[in-house]
């Protein structure tokens, strides 16, 4: 007899189902579906990223060997069969799940907004990065990168407090990083780390005039011609010098033509690293840590890599490759929401370590995650006793 709800069940009640539905009229993903919803498609996707199912075989093994607990689960289908799935895939379009995707974002921001980030500062930063993740140019050729590889690229504007992304773009892999500077809704007051790929002083201007402020690497050729040095402190900091100038040549001073600040510093190996930024009132060796927070995006795009199915694909299709990605986007929202709402303090690799064993369990989660100590000792006690 079934008694309390299964593990996958619970995580799934953090899903704003109202949302979904409207998610799906907007895009009319149930279109002539007889049988197998969309949620039906979101829950079987969401339980191949949460137990680390690697096929569309596996899903469908997995799942009905568990037929008798699907409906407990959250399906309204009575059996998963993968080529119902596949076929969803393909054809369903794959913004119901970027539009869910920015929904459960918008909940998540609010919950980690008092996170702190490594750097005591009170505003709002983002860094804003890209990943590559190859394919097969002759099963993906919607996808092309270079003459014998395809790939798509996955652009993440992340926010710092609580890693959680704003902003998500998925190209294929020809698609230049700073192109997608252009989609960016600028944030008046934020802060945005940006590597060397994204010096283009034309868009950096942009950001200048809507109020927001930058930092990012100079190249080995940008050339700057400084007006002021103000003082810095060789003794006690890293910093080498804090200049204020322009840029002297002549397309690069009409495509920039205020004041920019350049912040060199000395890195661990002795090497010098050249900073820009239109931040004057920072101290430099803000400006230097700032920047090095810059690598909780190449931490995201290695841990999302690593735990979440997106390295290899349930589908062929464009539509299928974008579905996929959402769909995991969503899970690591949902888990990230998960974790603050129930006041978990494990990690969230933790928690999906944890959750992939035991989702047709049916133990709470804050008891599942957060054992007693009292609990252990006497579990410890009983099979002392028992080998006596």
């Amino acid at each position: 007899m079934h008694q309390g709800k299964l593990v996958f069940s619970q995580v799934m009640t953090y899903l704003p189902l109202t949302t979904f539905r409207r998610c799906v009229a907007a895009h009319r993903g149930e279109h002539k579906v007889k049988d197998f919803s969309c949620l039906d498609q979101f829950f079987a996707m969401a339980f191949a990223q949460l137990t680390y199912r690697e096929s569309l075989r596996d899903i469908e093994v997995n799942l009905r060997a568990q037929s008798h607990r699907l409906y407990h689960m959250g399906f309204r289908c009575a059996t998963i069969s993968r080529n119902t799935l596949a076929n969803a895939n393909a054809t369903r379009p794959w913004q119901i799940y970027a539009d869910l995707a920015q929904h459960l974002i918008a909940m998540a921001r609010p919950l980690y907004a008092s996170e702190p980030f490594g750097v005591d500062l009170d505003a709002t930063v983002y860094a804003f990065d890209a990943t590559t993740i190859d394919l097969c140019l002759s099963v993906y050729p919607w996808a092309p990168f270079r003459s014998a590889k395809a790939a798509v690229k996955l652009h993440t504007l992340l926010d710092l407090r609580g890693s959680i992304p704003s902003f998500i773009h998925i190209t294929d892999g020809k698609t230049h990083e700073v192109n997608i500077l252009d989609d960016l809704v600028i944030e008046p007051g934020a802060y945005y780390l940006m590597d060397r790929g994204y010096l283009d002083f034309a868009r950096l201007y942009n950001l200048h005039a809507t109020g927001a402020f930058f930092v990012t690497r100079a190249k080995s050729n940008t050339k700057f011609k400084r007006r002021y040095s103000h003082p810095v402190d060789r003794a006690t900091s890293n910093v080498i010098c804090d200049q204020t100038g322009v840029l002297p040549l002549f397309y690069t001073s009409k495509h920039y033509p205020a004041s920019l600040r350049r912040v060199v510093v000395k890195g661990d190996a002795g090497e010098r690293i050249i900073f820009l930024t239109n931040n004057f009132a920072l101290k430099p060796e803000m400006i230097a840590a700032l920047y090095k927070q810059r690598w909780q995006v190449e931490l995201f795009f290695k841990w999302i890599k690593q735990h979440l199915r997106i390295k290899t694909f349930l589908g062929t299709s464009e539509n299928a490759v974008k579905t996929q990605i959402w769909i995991a986007v969503c899970t690591y929202v949902l888990i990230a929401i998960v974790k603050k709402r129930l006041h978990l303090p494990h990690s969230l690799y933790e928690i999906l370590q944890i959750l992939s064993l035991t989702m047709f369990e049916t133990t709470p989660i804050n008891q599942l995650l957060t054992p007693s100590a009292g609990n252990l000792n006497d579990e410890n006690q009983q099979k002392q006793m028992s080998l006596l």
